[in-house]
């Protein structure tokens, strides 16, 4: 017998449901408990975006594929001075598949969040873990004064220890390198997008062709562009959580973009029946669908020819990086380089955009031109 992981309809008041995680097994008895979970987890809203379920059942998945090879039930969670189902299953993500301890903890919270359940409903006497208090990180928000808790957090104690590493990013050596790679000029301009602007994948993924302009039109004394990036205006943007937020553009990036509209997309707008509003479109003349995840695969397949690891988040960071090393060294006006560079992103907190502080101090002996113009001419003329 095995496990087999599906995606179906799942009836609400005798309406489909698509998209819902069903655990599948030929027996199905086992696998009951677990799709209970997900009816009450998922349904009553612990997890907003329905982008996410699909983590939520791979987690309980894989966990039940681990107890099965290793012939372990579920419900055995009195095993006295043996290890615990759930810290077993830790340890063989940590050691034997060598995941992250920030992904090994994802997935443990599911399956925690499960057998809290499973212990409500009386499936189980007691949990395979317990609680202990660890130190966290304090807000330093502007509620931050009335958090009472110390810094500290009752956390589940089969939960690994989270690290917090660096982001990577890409020195301007390898900018070039992946630049030189792109030979597709639909891919080239995608990535150039990303990295001039710090967008992330669903948003390059859904960047309207509306916003591209010719800056020659819109005067010649202006040596930047703000662009409104609202998912509300009718032009099909898709941002994080549906917030409004502006970005800056420069003319010289404006009138690239604008030649890559106006002379190259065609080709694949072509191919399509009906106009397109997204600025990048596949190789069918269509937007890239599923928030833009086929983006990451064309630009890790760019770096692998280019003899780079590199995915399309890592190009957010670059841009993040390089953008605050130069507004640091080329002060001009009172804005604050990271203020900047937070609205950019989109971040909500400042503490977000503060990891990029830490990589500007390994860069600090570097000599770091202008990073727009280090881009422009690295790119040319489209």
């Amino acid at each position: 017998m095995e496990l087999i992981w599906a995606t179906d309809d799942f009836l609400i008041a005798g309406q489909p449901y698509p998209g819902f995680p069903i655990l599948l097994e030929d027996s199905m008895e086992s696998c009951v408990p677990a799709n209970q979970f997900f009816r009450n987890y998922l349904l009553r809203g612990a997890i907003g975006s329905k982008q996410s379920w699909p983590s939520t059942g791979r987690a309980l998945y894989d966990f039940f594929s681990f107890l099965r090879a290793h012939e372990l039930d579920w419900r055995d969670v009195d095993r006295g001075e043996a290890k615990s189902l759930v810290a077993a299953y830790r340890d063989f993500c940590l050691n034997e598949c060598e995941l992250a301890p920030n992904t090994t903890g994802q997935r443990l919270r599911y399956i925690c969040k499960f057998y809290e359940f499973a212990m409500r409903e009386g499936w189980v006497t007691r949990l395979p873990f317990a609680y202990e208090e660890r130190t966290v990180r304090q807000k330093t928000d502007f509620l931050a004064h009335i958090d009472a808790s110390g810094g500290k957090a009752t956390v589940n104690d089969v939960m690994p220890r989270r690290t917090k590493a660096l982001p990577k990013f890409l020195c301007m050596t390898e900018v070039k390198a992946l630049l030189a790679a792109a030979d597709n000029p639909h891919h080239r301009m995608m990535i150039r997008l990303a990295l001039h602007t710090g967008l992330r994948r669903e948003e390059l993924a859904a960047f309207p062709l509306s916003y591209v302009f010719d800056p020659d039109k819109a005067g010649k004394t202006k040596h930047n562009f703000r662009i409104r990036l609202d998912p509300f205006d009718g032009r099909g943007m898709k941002t994080k959580g549906s917030k409004l937020r502006d970005i800056w553009v420069s003319r010289r990036f404006m009138a690239d973009l604008h030649h890559y509209a106006m002379k190259v997309r065609g080709e694949r707008a072509s191919l399509s029946k009906s106009p397109q509003r997204a600025l990048l479109l596949n190789q069918f003349g269509m937007p890239y669908g599923e928030g833009g995840k086929s983006l990451n695969r064309i630009i890790s397949e760019t770096g692998r020819r280019a003899g780079i690891k590199v995915h399309t988040h890592m190009l957010r960071h670059t841009y993040a990086t390089h953008t605050l090393v130069s507004l640091q060294r080329n002060r001009t006006s009172g804005l604050d380089p990271l203020v900047f560079v937070q609205r950019q992103l989109g971040h909500r907190s400042i503490q977000t955009t503060m990891m990029y502080l830490h990589l500007v101090n390994e860069m600090a002996d570097e000599a770091v031109l202008a990073y727009d113009d280090d881009l422009n001419t690295i790119a040319g003329a489209d």
